[in-house]
């Protein structure tokens, strides 16, 4: 089941975009002013009421393999993997050229200083206009925040605190400032070098989750789930 923008239903009622780019991706954010919230495999098997609702109040885009086949066999033949570590960079790099300007929130304070200050080495002349830690700790700390989004009405938003935590917060701030919003999860960490990703031949052949697996073995009862998943997809039941 699809609207006119290739949104598939899945039968658990989550609801997820095929979007064929990157830029498809950021041309359909900017034009609704919308959060970005990655759907893997996981995300569809596990959803609850929580979850799925947050998913499909936002755009809900395809960040792991999985999603994407089972987009496909919904016929969405031309949906991409979009994952959410290198999305943020591709808005960042589009946007910042067209001076627009960024807000980030999440992650310890030391990472997040140096993600401003490497954004700001990558980018010349990018235009930040606040960022913060993750720890918030208060609804006084929550409220300044946003407040000074309302006030300094940046153009993207990115926060990096998790699901759905990240998602909440951002709705919260959606409701004072429209704004392209990405939750990030671990990006910033990744981004500044304090987790290591997966080599480019593994990401590109689709087999990050393997690499994950051996490096930390303790998460095979994760993968057993994405094989569950991938046989419910080919198996129609997705």
């Amino acid at each position: 089941m699809q609207d006119k923008k290739n949104r598939v239903t899945f039968k658990n009622g989550v609801k997820c975009y095929a979007f064929n780019s990157f830029d498809d991706v950021i041309e359909y954010a900017s034009e609704k002013k919308g959060i970005l919230v990655a759907i893997n495999a996981e995300k569809i098997l596990h959803a609850t009421d929580q979850t799925r609702d947050i998913i499909n109040r936002n755009i809900g885009y395809s960040d792991g393999i999985g999603a994407v086949m089972a987009l496909k066999k919904h016929d969405c033949k031309d949906a991409m993997k979009i994952p959410g570590c290198e999305l943020w960079l591709k808005i960042v790099e589009r946007l910042y050229k067209e001076e627009k300007s960024f807000y980030l929130v999440g992650s310890k304070q030391e990472v997040i200083n140096e993600t401003v200050e490497k954004l700001r080495e990558d980018f010349k002349g990018i235009r930040i206009v606040g960022y913060r830690n993750g720890y918030i700790k208060t609804d006084e700390e929550k409220k300044d925040l946003i407040e000074d989004v309302a006030i300094k009405k940046p153009d993207v938003v990115f926060v990096a605190m998790g699901s759905p935590k990240q998602e909440l917060l951002m709705e919260e701030i959606q409701e004072r400032h429209a704004a392209i919003y990405q939750g990030l999860g671990g990006s910033f960490d990744v981004y500044t070098g304090h987790v290591e990703r997966a080599p480019k031949w593994w990401v590109d052949h689709n087999l990050e989750f393997a690499y994950r697996l051996i490096k930390q073995p303790s998460r095979i009862k994760r993968q057993i789930h994405l094989v569950r998943f991938l046989m419910m997809v080919k198996m129609g039941m997705i």
